[in-house]
């Protein structure tokens, strides 16, 4: 008798690959070798560190410095909290919530992005983008009302210092990822 294993998802330790596409299908980049930190039935907290990552276009460059990423799914944005020697800078990006299959976890890049500075500075990066692909790409009304609604739930946690905006998370996370990499140079010993 042949039974299948259950599908599970990745665990603690367990390295994915990261694919973010554009709303026309098309692929837009990819990260190798994600460590998974966590994952919850609606998240995933990982960490990239000097990770491969791969443009549209075939460009190849690795991350310079050790960035905890966190996905849901059901918040229309992801962040990367980027771990530098002058404090924790933000990226996050407006985009679908992710779904992972066998082959990575995946989404759909919606061309806004908020940058905000170890000083708390924040920016709204790349409006031109939205606007040019929301037309080339025709974006359903809804996308747009969504959007909007995801970057004041995204600004609201960023000014309320919540989640992934806390110091407290970076430092847990990342200390948890060392933790997790100094065992796996114990056990290749």
């Amino acid at each position: 008798m042949n039974v299948d294993k259950p599908n599970r998802g990745p665990r603690e330790g367990d390295f994915i690959t990261i694919k973010s596409y554009k709303h026309d299908g098309s692929l837009h980049r990819t990260w190798r070798d994600t460590m998974v930190l966590k994952t919850s039935e609606n998240s995933i907290i990982g960490l990239n560190d000097h990770t491969l990552v791969t443009e549209d276009d075939g460009r190849r460059w690795v991350t310079r410095e050790p960035a905890i990423v966190y996905f849901h799914k059901k918040y229309w944005f992801n962040i990367i909290a980027m771990i530098r020697d002058n404090g924790v800078s933000y990226y996050c990006n407006l985009a679908s919530p992710y779904v992972l299959d066998k082959e990575a976890l995946k989404y759909i890049d919606y061309d806004l992005d908020i940058k905000v500075f170890p000083d708390g500075v924040k920016h709204l990066l790349d409006a031109d983008e939205y606007a040019a692909h929301s037309k080339k790409w025709h974006y359903p009304p809804e996308i747009d009302k969504i959007l909007k609604a995801h970057v004041k739930i995204l600004v609201d946690w960023i000014n309320e210092g919540s989640g992934p905006f806390s110091q407290g998370y970076v430092d847990v996370w990342y200390t948890r990822y060392q933790y997790l990499m100094q065992q796996r140079l114990k056990d290749r010993r």
